[in-house]
């Protein structure tokens, strides 16, 4: 009897002490926060009341265990609002976070959220969950920081929205500095990252695992079942800078970067979706540096990037590369792979820079080819034949080649014994997703460890009725990849119901700004076909229209104080201007960004306007930045200076707009600056800036002009000047292009001001 109450006693002692203790503590100033989070108990819930919380710097500590955490959660998910200058440290272990919104304000620290509270007290098996992070910007676009950084080991970051990031440094990092954060196991799973502007230099990844100098150290790190939407801050979407990661089962959709193996080693990318438009070059896919790594089951739908921002990009390395550049690719699997509509979706020996060699150190020079590589099983489809589906930038003469086949609609192409001709056509399975219907067997290569390889794109066994390509035959599911209720928060979404713009109509200045402040995103401002009198700027902090209504147009005659603009264009402002008469004193500017706290971006379009008598046209300071610059069928006469997108002299590849457009345009008498437009140092993280000059006519400009030259584009790599007329330019050079880069110039007529030049390797400074 004993015996029996003793085994009894044993089993509910085991029980309870299994038993999920659970206290609620509703907090609701930053004093209780801290109180409880001081006496904080393993399965205690700290409950943050609903409200708004201005600068709150929270450290969040304890030792939960893992049948009994600690949370720190919103009373309401969604409804808890960090604001201000404020951020969130998590150190010990078990603890979670859950419902919070970040937004309207920025750090104060390197991190909006990291997983440590000092250098020693790391975060383990902690968790982030079913919070936003929006906007939560620096108010200087230099002033890095990490909206994210995990450390200590087994973190979960999960069910997130994260977007809006326009200042330096990556969304999301993993690091690995110290025995604590190495072989960390985080997880990086079902987020939602949203929309991440163009950056306009380096330092803009969404995701990056280690660095260069952590890149001999395993990660073991999860990137999985995230959307990752129009992240576009640069070249590299996630930087896999660790060993042994794996990114399986993600969506990027219209995403103007790759999925890049920067530095260490043996990450598998399987399962992926890399979904364009066939029209934007810039969407990438996957890109390959170092030793080891497996592609495989990945889908490509209409990505017609090139080199760097290619379906598939192998580098060439340099040989015995220091830690921080590029090391030879070697042993690589691609296999069962799908590449559909994808513009010369094979491309070796990108970066390869041997040309330039005149210009860079030795210790530059790219020349490494790809060894001991295996490409197999992958399918091509080309919807309009590619004469070039293998572009070979050096020699891939290291890759092996295994039971490729491409339908090419009959069209010719080079090394037809890499890829084998085939016909067979699609089958839709939803609107960006269309898998081979491949009607014969093909032979299926099994190299070395391809046994590994048990599952396709959707999951299913490839065990028993194994294909080549990213899917076996069979039932082929929808998967609803851009269901945005798979990913991110189960409160917050980024669609925005589409409206009707409100006109808003001006009859006196008087009224011009408070018609601008009561308008919201979209709206339009009718000035009919008056003239307006303003003395003070107008400050543009939406999205907004200004147009002229009638066959005339409306003129407003700016007589504000010297070195103000007309429009002061606002972080978020972005203007267009239509048919409008501008005039200025010849000391004030037509268009400029603020000096300084430009926490986000500006943008701006001009059409069908007159401007004249200002000194600047536009003026962007430093650390400011417009994705698009516009000025269309607008003449610009009698000013000092004309457009300036040229203060980021940092030579860091920073610059001040992503496209400068300037179409069927009338330039005269612009003394200096009618277009300087400026890059420096030599960076590949970016896009490098675009300037198209077309059907416009320059005459009498440039007189003040210090270097002789009309149109400034030091280090911008896309630069299109053609079918333009240069007339009595007092310049020795109307432009000179760098031969290296996509630099070109058609159809331009020259009277009397100079020429235009090509200077094929452009010298810069160096960034590393």
């Amino acid at each position: 009897m004993k015996k029996s109450f003793l085994i009894i006693s044993l089993i509910l002692l085991f029980v309870s002490c299994n038993e999920k203790v659970t206290s609620s503590i509703l907090v609701s100033n930053e004093s209780e926060l801290n109180d409880a989070i001081k006496n904080a108990k393993p399965g205690d819930d700290i409950v943050l009341k609903n409200g708004t919380y201005k600068d709150l710097e929270i450290k969040f500590y304890g030792e939960g265990t893992e049948e009994n955490p600690i949370t720190l959660s919103a009373e309401t998910a969604g409804e808890v609002f960090i604001e201000g200058v404020s951020n969130l440290e998590i150190g010990g272990k078990y603890l979670s976070v859950k419902g919070l919104f970040f937004r309207n304000g920025y750090t104060p620290t390197k991190n909006v959220i990291a997983f440590r509270t000092t250098e020693e007290k790391v975060a383990n098996y902690c968790s982030v969950t079913n919070c936003v992070i929006l906007d939560f910007n620096q108010l200087q676009r230099d002033k890095d920081d990490l909206w994210v950084q995990l450390f200590g080991t087994h973190n979960k970051l999960a069910n997130c929205y994260i977007a809006g990031k326009t200042n330096g440094g990556p969304t999301v990092r993993v690091d690995l500095k110290g025995n604590q954060s190495i072989r960390n196991y985080h997880q990086i799973v079902n987020n939602h990252f949203g929309p991440r502007p163009r950056k306009g230099g380096a330092r803009g990844e969404t995701i990056q695992l280690g660095s260069s100098f952590t890149s001999m150290s395993p990660s073991n790190t999860t990137i999985a079942n995230n959307l990752f939407e129009e992240c576009n801050g640069e070249v590299e979407i996630i930087s896999s800078k660790t060993n042994f990661n794996l990114i399986k089962n993600n969506v990027f959709y219209k995403s103007e970067g790759s999925v890049v193996t920067r530095h260490g080693n043996y990450a598998t990318i399987d399962g992926n979706y890399f979904i364009g438009d066939g029209v934007n070059k810039q969407f990438g896919g996957i890109r390959i540096v170092n030793t080891g790594h497996w592609i495989i089951n990945n889908y490509f739908y209409n990505i017609i990037g090139e080199n760097f921002r290619s379906p598939l990009a192998v580098m060439n390395g340099i040989p015995k590369s220091p830690l921080n550049r590029y090391n030879q690719v070697t042993d690589v699997v691609v296999a069962y792979n799908t590449y559909v509509n994808c513009k010369s979706p094979w491309q070796f020996g990108v970066g390869t820079n041997i040309a330039q060699a005149a210009v860079l150190p030795k210790s530059e020079i790219r020349s490494a080819r790809a060894l001991r590589s295996v490409v197999a099983n992958n399918i091509i489809y080309n919807k309009e034949g590619d004469k070039n589906p293998i572009i070979e930038h050096d020699k891939a003469d290291g890759v092996k080649f295994k039971n490729n086949i491409i339908n090419n609609q009959s069209v010719a192409f080079s090394n037809p014994e890499r890829i084998k001709e085939a016909k067979f056509e699609l089958t839709k399975v939803s609107d960006n997703i269309y898998i081979p219907n491949l009607t014969s067997d093909f032979d299926i290569y099994n190299g070395f460890g391809f046994d590994t390889i048990t599952e396709d794109l959707f999951g299913n066994s490839r065990a028993n009725s194994n294909s080549i390509g990213a899917t076996i035959k069979g039932e082929l599911n929808d998967p609803k990849i851009l269901d945005k209720t798979k990913y991110g928060t189960d409160w917050y979404s980024n669609v925005v119901e589409a409206r009707e713009p409100k006109i808003y109509t001006v009859k006196k200045a008087s009224e011009l700004q408070d018609k601008i402040n009561a308008a919201t995103n979209g709206d339009i401002i009718d000035l009919g076909f008056g003239v307006f009198t303003v003395d003070e700027s107008l400050v543009i902090n939406k999205t907004i229209t200004i147009q002229s209504s009638g066959d005339g147009k409306a003129q407003i005659v700016f007589s504000g104080k010297e070195n103000t603009p007309l429009f002061e264009l606002n972080p978020k402002g972005k203007l267009t201007i239509k048919q409008v008469i501008l005039e200025g004193n010849k000391s004030n500017y037509a268009f400029a960004s603020l000096k300084e706290n430009m926490s986000n971006h500006f943008g701006l379009a001009v059409e069908g306007c007159e401007i004249s008598n200002f000194d600047y046209v536009l003026k962007a300071y430093k650390q400011t930045f417009s994705e698009e610059v516009t000025f269309e069928g607008t003449s610009i006469s009698n000013c000092e200076n004309g457009i300036e997108l040229s203060e980021e002299t940092n030579d860091r590849g920073d610059y001040n707009t992503e496209y400068l457009t300037i179409e069927n345009c009338n330039f005269k008498n612009v003394k200096q600056n009618v277009i300087d437009y400026y890059r420096g140092g030599y960076d590949e993280s970016t896009i490098g800036g675009n300037l198209l000059v077309s059907n416009s006519i320059f005459t009498n400009c440039g007189s003040d002009e210090k270097n002789k030259m009309l149109l400034n584009h030091r280090g911008i790599v896309n630069v299109n000047i053609t079918k333009n007329v240069f007339k009595n330019n007092k310049v020795d050079y109307v432009s000179i292009l760098w031969g290296a880069k996509n630099n070109v110039e058609s159809e331009n007529t020259l009277i009397n001001s100079g020429k235009i030049k090509t200077e094929e390797n452009l010298v810069m400074k160096l960034m590393y």
